[in-house]
């Protein structure tokens, strides 16, 4: 599912907003492979970040868990969106790192 700018811009942090504007075309196709490891490596953690957020907070709405902070989660749908968009991302880059696996065994 396409995620506009806007949404992204909403969901994101401004650092989180540059890994995944990176992930984007043309712009990963520009990025040494040094650098696309090290994007691969900040979104899988921005990622992971994310998914333990999100599921501490259903934990909290369920009851399941004490609230982290003075007031338990009442909604994580802006969490699961972030989610969402950095999975997607951490997707692309994988798929561009695979791509140039494969271009560099093919050169062999």
């Amino acid at each position: 599912m396409a995620r506009s700018r806007r949404t992204e811009e909403r969901a994101l942090d401004k650092d989180e907003l540059a890994f995944v504007e990176k992930s984007h075309h043309p712009a990963i196709r520009e990025l040494a492979d040094k650098d696309l490891a090290d994007l691969i490596r900040q979104l899988r953690d921005r990622r992971d970040k994310a998914r333990d957020v999100a599921n501490r907070q259903r934990r909290e709405m369920r009851g399941k868990a004490a609230p982290a902070g003075a007031k338990g989660a009442s909604d994580n749908t802006g969490t699961k969106e972030k989610l969402a968009i950095l999975a997607a991302a951490l997707k692309r880059a994988n798929k561009e790192r695979d791509r140039r696996g494969e271009g560099a065994v093919e050169a062999a």
